[in-house]
């Protein structure tokens, strides 16, 4: 008699812990059941689809409680066991149920049981019946027409093809409803040859460059801090490191933080590499994901250039991980599974025995403690590449100053210079919309949004009320609604404002505005930076998307409006995020041969750490920083985590994290070494029509804190409070809000 097996299944259920099945019904050969394929199973009054973690012969329920399982879905893994193992420690270290962390790993497509591999990019090319049609045919309709003539002389177009050349995806339907254009595969890319990688030749480094990149070894782990001032060369470090992996037959992953930064990093690559490259970020669609995913997957892709997410991809043939702008806060995941794509990757590296990069210009504390400590190789780069220069940084002191819109005489006089000598500004403001308050004079009444503790952002275009957290919208009001009174006054700068009064005092000047409202359309972002390219003086007005890994050559002047914001932080991170942002915008100056000078508005000049980051640096700066964290018992000296709980009733989550927190000290009274604090309001209570509260715990060793952390979600899930509330647990937070 054969002994049973028992399929262990992993489901996207919020619940902590796995599925047991049986075999289908036709029972599969022992071969074909290997961790990592997907199963189609029932669940509840659902059939959903789950992934095997592994087989055997005992499970805790009687027979009568087992199901069976419905179909194998795959014929051999669509996670592999690195990635699955990846999955696993991801589960274990950030509290999170495996189901979803697998279903997190795996592109929408896949979760929903369609093939793993859809063999072919999705293209479109004209029909029989449209090549017989003169190239003159669509006279009244010039979007088709260019669709018509561009089909003619390639033949077949994908996605980045219509994007790059401009062209309608609406003028690509007008023509399949007319029934000349039809949607085609084109076979997928081989590899190209490991021995000639190169469509262009690299550029010379100078010797801090070269010295970096001897350095690196390609065939065992090692995690490399390369730090470098705004634009010294550590992409062209980047690209090489790339062109040595490829060179041994292996691939390339490339973490950046923002779509935004996709579009001219995939140029600069596709420039210099005649090899496959698959990009992924939540900007293309589920076919377009599960594409790339699928050549990644089978090797057809060897670099793979993606944000946070792409951390999962498979890569089978993995030679190197390069995660650009380590320090930026977008690689820790806010919701669901919340991960550090950073973090994932030293996992990653490690278990591969691979190197790891780590690039900035302004590294994360936590990073730089490990660099200090020896953890990680610090290579440096101090000097820009080529003839640029670092830009002169002068702190201008606007106490008792008369300011037009946030704007000193002075600034306007720097900003009148630098067009006079046909030179480009940049003017950084952190904040969208017209203005952050709109308020009653006569009577102090203030918009706020109805769904969280926050005050509602006037816009102008189109004018509305807009709430920044939860997207609440209401139109723009002439009257109070408290006191009748027509005096409403916008107070507070934001990008529109500023856009608008720029435009008043530089009337015959360009002026440019980017933030996320203004970028919102397809290619709107690329469009304006490819007009700034041009050279012509012109002033760009935005919000931190300007900071982030642009080249602006003819930039030669960045204006920070308002500095202070990042000083006065409540959040922990504060003016460790103030640093940051200022020293990666200051570095859009002086970009190319002419010298760039950034000057700083603040009320605040005579700051100890606002002089620290002008007169020594970012590093001493980020020095006296760790030695106030290490003062104050906090990462990376200790170990952080939030367990977090909200709920339209407050008094939910506040009996919740208090009982909580009750657990945990049975479980561990609190001492020198683990210590709690809370619950607390977070620092915007309401958000969304739920009031969110927050219990810290802090410990002096990691292991400690995730001993404790796994018996009390344990004792937590099961607790009647659990039900009421929206409940997570945040290992390593980073957003302390």
């Amino acid at each position: 008699m054969s002994v049973p097996v028992y399929l262990r299944v992993a489901i996207p259920s919020p619940l902590r812990r796995t599925f047991d099945y049986l075999p289908p019904q036709s029972p599969p050969a022992a071969a074909a059941l290997q961790p990592g394929i997907r199963v189609r199973v029932p669940f509840g009054r659902q059939e959903v689809v789950g992934v095997l973690l592994e087989t055997g012969t005992h499970t805790d329920l009687e027979p009568g409680q087992l199901r069976q399982a419905l179909a194998l879905v795959d014929d051999t893994p669509v996670l592999p066991p690195d990635l699955l193992q990846l999955c696993r420690w991801v589960s274990d270290y950030y509290q999170h149920p495996l189901g979803e962390v697998v279903s997190t790993a795996l592109p929408a497509l896949l979760r929903k049981g369609e093939a793993a591999d859809p063999g072919g990019e999705t293209v479109w090319g004209l029909t029989a019946e449209a090549r017989g049609l003169p190239e003159t045919a669509f006279k009244r309709a010039p979007k088709q027409a260019a669709l018509f003539r561009a089909l003619l002389a390639r033949g077949q177009l994908g996605r980045a093809e219509l994007e790059a050349l401009e062209l309608s995806r609406n003028a690509v339907k007008a023509l399949a409803d007319k029934g000349l254009v039809s949607e085609q595969t084109r076979p997928p890319t081989p590899p190209a040859r490991a021995d000639d990688p190169l469509r262009e030749a690299p550029l010379a480094l100078n010797p801090e460059q070269q010295a970096a990149l001897d350095q690196l070894r390609y065939q065992a782990f090692n995690t490399y801090l390369l730090e470098g001032a705004t634009g010294s060369g550590k992409t062209e470090i980047y690209l090489q490191a790339i062109q040595a992996v490829l060179s041994l037959g292996r691939q390339a992953l490339v973490l950046v933080p923002e779509i935004g930064l996709t579009p001219q990093t995939i140029g600069r690559f596709e420039r210099r590499f005649a090899v496959a490259i698959a990009v992924l970020h939540s900007g293309l669609t589920d076919r377009e994901r599960l594409q790339a995913w699928c050549d990644t997957a089978s090797g057809r892709a060897r670099i793979v250039i993606g944000t946070r997410s792409a951390i999962f991809t498979p890569l089978p043939e993995a030679g190197i991980i390069i995660v650009d702008e380590e320090h930026d806060p977008s690689f820790k995941q806010q919701d669901g599974v919340r991960y550090s794509a950073r973090d994932l990757a030293s996992v990653r590296a490690s278990r591969q025995d691979i190197p790891l990069i780590l690039g900035s210009a302004t590294p994360a504390l936590e990073t730089l403690h490990n660099a200090m400590h020896q953890r990680f190789q610090h290579l440096r780069l101090t000097r820009r590449a080529g003839s640029a220069r670092a830009p002169q940084i002068a702190l201008l002191d606007i106490r008792r100053l008369p300011l037009q819109e946030g704007f000193s005489p002075a600034m306007l006089a720097e900003i009148e210079a630098t067009l006079a000598r046909r030179e480009q500004v940049l003017v950084f403001i952190n904040r969208r919309g017209f203005a952050p308050t709109l308020i009653c004079h006569d009577c102090g009444w203030v918009a706020g949004c109805n769904h969280c503790d926050a005050r509602l952002t006037v816009h102008q275009y189109p004018p509305h009320l807009h709430c920044h957290h939860c997207d609440h919208q209401r139109p723009l009001i002439q009257q109070c609604p408290q006191c009748f009174s027509r005096q409403l006054q916008q107070v507070g700068l934001g990008t529109e404002r500023s856009e608008l009064f720029l435009q008043q005092c530089f009337a015959t000047t360009p002026i440019h505005r980017i933030d996320r409202d203004s970028t919102r359309r397809k290619n709107a972002l690329a469009k304006v930076l490819e007009d700034v390219q041009r050279g012509d003086p012109c002033i760009l007005v935005g919000t931190q998307m300007l900071a982030k890994g642009h080249h602006l050559p003819r930039v030669t002047l960045v204006a920070i409006v308002d500095a202070d914001s990042g000083l006065l932080s409540t959040d922990l991170r504060g003016p460790e995020r103030m640093g940051q942002l200022l020293i990666q915008v200051a570095g859009r100056a002086g970009r190319a041969e002419r010298p760039g000078r950034v000057v700083i508005q603040s009320h605040h000049c005579d700051h100890p750490l606002m002089q620290l980051l002008v007169t020594r640096g970012y590093q001493a700066f980020a020095r006296q920083l760790l030695a106030q964290r290490q003062l104050s018992g906090m990462p990376p000296y200790r170990y952080l985590a939030l367990l977090r709980a909200e709920s339209k009733r407050p008094e939910n989550a506040i009996d919740f994290l208090t009982e909580a927190r009750r657990l945990a000290q049975q479980l561990q009274p609190a001492s020198p070494q683990l210590h709690y604090l809370g619950p607390l309001p977070a620092l915007m209570e309401k958000r969304n029509g739920r009031f969110r509260y927050q219990l810290h715990v802090n410990a002096a060793a990691r292991r400690d804190l995730h001993r404790l952390l796994q018996r009390l979600c344990r004792q937590l899930e099961a607790n009647p409070l659990s039900r009421r509330v929206r409940w997570a647990v945040d290992v390593d937070p980073q957003d302390m809000t």
